[in-house]
């Protein structure tokens, strides 16, 4: 867990002079108005003790002409003034959000022309949808954020008001503005969409594309991360996409996926779930390769992951069983050692798993593929407890592949010795123990 990062201090602000509060009095006594048009002496001292938590938030280099004349407002009790001046740096800081983000990438989102002047001409309540659109700000900020239009377009010197706020409705309205729109500096950029399928789909990335593609995805904000992460993902699906094209969206999606949130991995299982409901047996085909290739496949129900684990462990054997097979176990050897450290083995294809590992590893009567001894090795060492009563039993009756190589082989039986010095003893079912320790002696 990373260290928190210590808050900077509070600005130290000047105490209210002696004059400026009762220079209030003597001002309405001037003009013959009651003093309480203004705010008491009381409300002025807690708003202004309140700024300097609210400040702290704000970056340094955020705390301009409007955050000074919003403290000026407030030694003078001018609370309607304040809120307009600080509801205005929120805005402003808003639209400059809206602005690194991209303008030409909100007319893609948009789908419509979106520059400089259309920035400018938002109302206020229009760029807050924007924001929230675009992820710049989330719901609460939105709900809140909204909710302080509201109150700023009743409330403060913007508008001739329908009534005046408090000290503690004032600070109120600072935190949510500070909080929502001030309080982080940072701008996450936008990605141009057209230029990201074109590039997946042209020519092979090379290192430095592949670098600078996942960059730009990884500082966009979430939202537009999942869109695209979905693009990629229909592209491998898709039995028109090249190979090379195929190639340049895993890489992208294999790069973020451990910033894949809970929503974007919904809405890939989602969009998997489809092509199986429509029969589109190509792309479904290739979404299990998607999932497989990136090490999700317990994103899957078991059924799903069963037939994954089926049709690979069928191939090792299939080929373990053709000719030339010392030549060409290996690569099917070390996919079932990646599938297998994705998450445990479906119980429906657990046995076939055990089976066809131990006999690999034990070879035939002709010998052993020793160039794909150290994947069935590592999966042999991962075996769960059940995995290993399940290759005890399995050794132990005549009428399986395993038990006939132990018992009708003397090099099989020596090697399948070796197989159970891999296990740890403890880790064997105490109703095996005894099996096992026939087998080692």
């Amino acid at each position: 867990m990373s260290a928190l990062v210590p808050k900077p201090p509070a600005p130290i602000l000047p105490a209210l002079p002696a004059t400026i509060l009762p220079s209030l009095s003597s001002l309405t006594a001037a003009l013959g108005i009651p003093r309480t048009v203004l705010a008491s002496d009381e409300e002025i001292q807690y708003a202004w003790n309140d700024l300097p938590r609210e400040l702290r938030e704000i970056p340094p280099a955020l705390r301009g002409e409007l955050v000074a004349r919003m403290c000026v407002a407030v030694s003078t009790g001018l609370f309607d003034g304040a809120m307009n001046y600080i509801w205005n740096a929120a805005i402003l800081q808003l639209r400059t959000k809206v602005r690194n983000f991209g303008l030409p990438i909100v007319a893609q989102i948009q789908q419509m022309d979106f520059e400089e002047k259309h920035l400018l001409e938002l109302q206020d309540s229009r760029l807050l949808d924007l924001c929230l659109k675009l992820n710049l700000v989330d719901e609460d900020g939105f709900f809140f954020l909204d909710q302080c239009r509201d109150v700023r377009n009743n409330f403060s010197a913007a508008h001739p008001t329908i009534g005046t706020i408090n000290d503690r409705e004032f600070t109120t309205f600072l935190n949510r503005c500070v909080r929502y729109a001030l309080a982080d500096a940072a701008s996450p950029k936008g990605v141009d969409i057209g230029a990201f399928i074109s590039a997946v789909k042209g020519a092979r990335f090379n290192e430095n594309q592949k670098i600078i593609w996942v960059q730009r995805l990884s500082e966009t904000h979430d939202a537009q991360r999942q869109m695209l992460t979905g693009m990629a993902y229909g592209i491998y699906c898709d039995s028109n996409t090249s190979e090379p094209s195929r190639l340049n969206a895993l890489d992208i999606c294999n790069a973020l996926k451990d910033r894949f949130t809970a929503s974007l991995r919904s809405d890939l299982i989602n969009k998997h779930s489809e092509y199986a409901a429509k029969g589109d047996e190509p792309r479904h085909t290739a979404s299990l390769q998607f999932f497989e290739k990136l090490g999700l496949l317990t994103l899957l129900n078991e059924s799903e992951q069963h037939v994954v684990f089926y049709r690979a462990v069928e191939r090792l054997w299939n080929v373990h069983n053709a000719t030339n097979n010392f030549y060409n176990e290996p690569p099917f050897a070390e996919r079932l050692l990646e599938l297998s450290r994705q998450g445990a083995i479906p119980e429906t294809v657990q046995e076939q798993f055990v089976q066809v590992v131990v006999c690999c590893n034990i070879g035939n009567q002709y010998g052993v593929c020793w160039a794909a001894s150290p994947n069935y090795e590592q999966i042999i060492r991962a075996f769960s407890p059940r995995e290993i009563a399940t290759m005890i039993r399995l050794a132990s009756l005549p009428n399986t592949t395993l038990g006939q190589r132990v018992m009708s082989f003397a090099k099989c039986r020596e090697r399948f010795k070796a197989t159970l010095a891999l296990i740890d003893p403890a880790s064997v079912p105490s109703g095996f123990k005894a099996a096992y320790d026939q087998f080692l002696r």
